[in-house]
């Protein structure tokens, strides 16, 4: 979306920028230059959204940790005046049932303690080595197949989709439809009733698998829930729009993560050498860290609204204000990470807000680092010679989402 200029009747034009901004495309890991300049010289503003609203957008990333953690800083989505991501958003947010998504305490702290256990860090942790031999076995697929490849379709896409079907007990196999259903629900190309149907169908599918759990039960995520449902712990809805969001929420970011990653440490070989040799787990943890926080895939902003008055910087934010937190700005805060431009994986970035902060911070957090972890520190050592295979001027961004991602990453070694 352009800057617009907005014009209040009968005053001067002042201008307000539209969010969200549109990225350099000679740069495109680098948060768009208006975000960067307001970090710095008005880092409490107001942007214009799709719906004509002007929103607070918060920048500084020592500002994002404060009302991230405010009690007057709400997530429900049905209070007049929420600032949408889009339309369809809107939408089917009017109809979305309580979840962790969209609930503040008390019921985000009951919602959330029924879906925690199975992304904890012991849990996670267990799971280690079926995400190592996962990756191991798309990198055999790999190598055995046609040059080039597409580091997207043979490895990025389904690490983690194969891992949260996995822990969810959703049928791989049915990984085209949900992943094509997932798409147009979060898309901003979507229009409302496209973006509702996605949902609906994606609500579809996890009921009925819900349908199947509760009668025969697995050691799986939605075995758990549909075990909270018998005991009149949870609706059947509410347990299936959960599973929706974790299904949802559980491979699009990774899937992003693993090939931008990548393309990044390619253009910086002395930092992908880091990873490709070492074998210290404290290494590839801080080498993740930092890749999270220079590409802060999540691009339109972590939206709340006030839920009373509140000071801060300076200015109040009203109650019934709605919200963004750009976390790309507050990732290239230079206040909090120096020359926060440099890829740098020696840096100490697990200050970074690439998962939010806060109560609502992401769930799967632990999961993805796991998964990060592995596929970066076992890609480089097993295809040492790995590069690109067409010029990087070539390569296609896409920007419709909630994370932004490559559409292919045509690879050789």
């Amino acid at each position: 979306m352009a800057d617009i200029l907005a014009t209040a009747a009968g005053e001067a034009a002042s201008p307000v920028p539209g969010y969200p901004m549109p990225r350099d495309n000679r740069c495109p890991f680098h948060p768009p230059e208006t975000v960067r300049r307001l970090t710095v010289e008005e880092p409490i503003s107001k942007v214009l959204i799709w719906d004509g609203s002007t929103p607070w957008l918060i920048t500084r990333h020592a500002d994002q940790r404060t009302l991230l953690t405010d009690p007057r800083v709400s997530i429900d989505e049905k209070r007049p005046g929420f600032p949408h991501m889009t339309r369809g958003r809107a939408e089917v947010a009017r109809v979305t049932p309580p979840l962790i998504t969209n609930t503040d305490a008390p019921e985000h702290t009951r919602l959330r303690r029924m879906v925690n256990l199975p992304f904890t860090v012991k849990k996670v942790e267990d799971l280690r080595p079926a995400i190592q031999k996962i990756t191991d076995d798309l990198i055999d697929a790999m190598l055995a197949g046609p040059k080039p490849a597409d580091l997207v379709t043979a490895l990025g896409l389904p690490v983690p989709t194969l891992v949260i079907s996995e822990l969810l007990g959703v049928p791989y196999e049915d990984n085209e439809f949900f992943h094509h259903q997932s798409t147009i629900a979060l898309s901003h190309n979507s229009s409302a009733e496209e973006a509702a149907a996605a949902s609906t169908a994606l609500l579809g599918f996890l009921d009925g698998l819900l349908g199947q759990k509760m009668t025969a039960p697995a050691d799986d995520m939605l075995s758990q829930l549909a075990a909270r449902i018998k005991a009149g712990e949870m609706t059947r809805e509410e347990a299936a729009t959960m599973g929706v969001a974790v299904l949802i929420a559980g491979h699009e970011t990774s899937a992003s993560m693993i090939p931008l990653g990548t393309l990044v440490l390619l253009q910086n070989p002395d930092q992908l050498a880091v990873l490709r040799d070492t074998d210290e787990a404290k290494v590839v943890a801080a080498a993740v860290e930092e890749l999270l926080r220079y590409l802060t895939i999540v691009h339109t902003g972590v939206r709340r609204i006030a839920s009373a008055d509140i000071e801060i910087g300076g200015q109040v934010i009203r109650a019934g204000d709605g919200i963004i937190f750009d976390l790309g700005a507050a990732n290239w805060d230079a206040e909090t990470f120096p020359e926060p431009g440099r890829v740098d994986l020696g840096r100490n970035a697990r200050r970074h807000q690439a998962f939010g902060y806060g109560p609502h911070q992401c769930l799967g957090q632990n999961l993805a680092r796991v998964e990060l972890q592995v596929v970066y520190s076992t890609l480089y050592r097993r295809i040492p010679t790995l590069r690109l295979a067409i010029p990087v001027d070539e390569l296609e961004f896409a920007f419709e989402g909630i994370a932004y991602s490559l559409r292919s990453l045509p690879v050789t070694w």
